[in-house]
């Protein structure tokens, strides 16, 4: 039962720390191309 609880503890914070790393990329992403726009808009 532990074995079982422990298990599922791990696979929860695996999949936690896999969308959360997806999220940050995307985030960046869009950071980096709204700073392209701006040095578009000032030339």
């Amino acid at each position: 039962m532990k074995r079982t609880w422990a298990m599922g503890v791990v696979l929860l914070t695996t999949l936690l720390a896999i969308s959360g790393c997806n999220t940050i990329h995307g985030a960046g992403e869009d950071i980096s191309e709204g700073g392209q726009a701006i040095e578009r808009a000032a030339e």
